[in-house]
């Protein structure tokens, strides 16, 4: 039966998002713990820094959401690609620490971001500040909260004096067809964080021109859309997720009137 089949699909995304919600409050429990606890680090490349608390977060929310779903696919920043995930409708997207240079310095601009995708977009999402004790989280077609209440996008509709989270310098660059007006930046080492800011009002926009990962923005990525924004790469085209390649060349985020004011801007530039 038709409502039947419905009704157990809302059961079980209900259990998912219960289940992911919990995994990432007690990830970020785990990640303070390390927190201006002189925490070991290096880096797995140049200009990529790791810590140990990257791992055990890691290993944390892979022990509470890969044993609890055993049939979903997994991608995390900190666990080696397995091809398995491209076969599943379901996938678990980590970044156990977003922020980790944040994470490092101890400021308190770092995030626990985990999405479950199906077919290609998030249905569920979960960013968790744990130095602020903010936490972010949506379900596709029921809203996003902020520790519970409900949270929108501005209603901010020009790029002039409003809040950028972003990369101040790239607005500098002699590529632009004309110079931006001034903007208040906020400047968040977490991607995810900053895309937070935007689902609840505290930034009016983000955008960024760099390559970032699915685990970058899956999470953030629902948060926007269900707070009433809009997120694609900078020429407009929707962020799908679960690929071969996890990587995304761009993305603008923002409500709706000022997100159409910014595309207008970056949808002529080519990026490599």
């Amino acid at each position: 039966m038709p409502g039947t089949d419905q009704q157990t699909a809302t059961s079980d995304r209900a259990k998912d998002h219960a289940l992911l919600c919990k995994a990432v409050r007690e990830a970020g429990a785990l990640a303070l713990t390390y927190y201006k606890a002189d925490a070991k680090h290096w880096e797995k490349s140049k200009g990529d820094p790791v810590s140990e608390a990257d791992l055990a977060v890691n290993a944390l929310l892979a022990e509470r959401l890969q044993e609890a779903r055993p049939g979903y696919g997994w991608l995390s920043e900190e666990t080696e690609d397995d091809a398995r995930r491209l076969t599943r409708s379901r996938v678990w997207v980590i970044d156990p620490i977003d922020g980790t240079r944040a994470f490092i310095k101890g400021k308190p601009h770092f995030t626990i971001c985990g999405a479950l995708v199906e077919e290609g977009r998030p249905i569920l999402g979960a960013v968790f500040n744990p130095a602020m004790d903010e936490f972010f989280e949506a379900v596709s077609g029921g809203g996003a909260r902020l520790n519970g209440a409900p949270i929108q996008v501005s209603a901010c509709d020009v790029i002039d004096g409003c809040r950028m989270a972003a990369f101040g310098p790239m607005f500098k660059h002699p590529a632009w067809r004309e110079p931006w007006p001034e903007m208040e930046i906020v400047d968040r080492n977490s991607v995810a964080y900053r895309l937070a800011l935007v689902a609840c009002g505290q930034a009016d926009a983000a955008m960024a021109l760099n390559r970032k990962n699915d685990w970058d923005i899956a999470a953030a990525d629902l948060l926007i859309h269900e707070a009433g924004g809009k997120i694609t790469d900078h020429q407009g085209a929707p962020l799908i997720y679960n690929r071969e390649d996890t990587k995304h060349r761009s993305f603008i985020a923002a409500g709706p009137a000022l997100y159409q004011a910014i595309i207008a801007r970056t949808d002529n530039i080519t990026l490599p």
